[in-house]
């Protein structure tokens, strides 16, 4: 499940997991309810253990978990094992936004972890320029 944030009207962005190497929030999590899949990388919930505590939400660095909206349990994207449904609906509505790659070990994804309010930031300054932050 991607989410979604929208902190300024008409500033929607999706916002994903970027699978940091060392795991914060599966670390985190005191009831060991999340995991890492050894096929893609993704982190999995396991919501039967899962208490809804949110401290895995705190330890990501880009607040990516968060609450189900009906359900006592976490929800972070599984990639659909491998086979992300979303980057196919992407290609099919000819948005070409979304795209699948290869991870890296070379690389630090946890660079690419930001919190919502620093990607809303950025977006405002790109699109409003310097009264980006008169929406802030």
């Amino acid at each position: 499940m991607i989410r979604v944030f929208m902190l300024v009207p008409g500033l929607e962005f999706p916002h994903f997991c970027a699978q940091c190497e060392d795991y914060p929030c599966v670390e985190s999590c005191p009831v060991d309810a999340l995991r890492v899949s050894k096929k893609t990388g993704a982190v999995l919930v396991d919501s039967e253990k899962c208490t809804a505590c949110g401290q895995c939400i705190d330890a990501c660095p880009g607040r990516i978990p968060h609450m189900h909206p009906r359900e006592k349990h976490i929800v972070i994207c599984d990639l659909c094992n491998g086979d992300p449904q979303c980057v196919k609906v992407c290609r099919k509505g000819s948005w070409n936004v979304l795209r699948t790659v290869s991870r890296r070990d070379e690389t630090s994804y946890k660079l690419y972890a930001r919190k919502p309010e620093e990607v809303t930031r950025d977006l405002a300054a790109k699109i409003y320029g310097e009264k980006g932050d008169e929406y802030l």
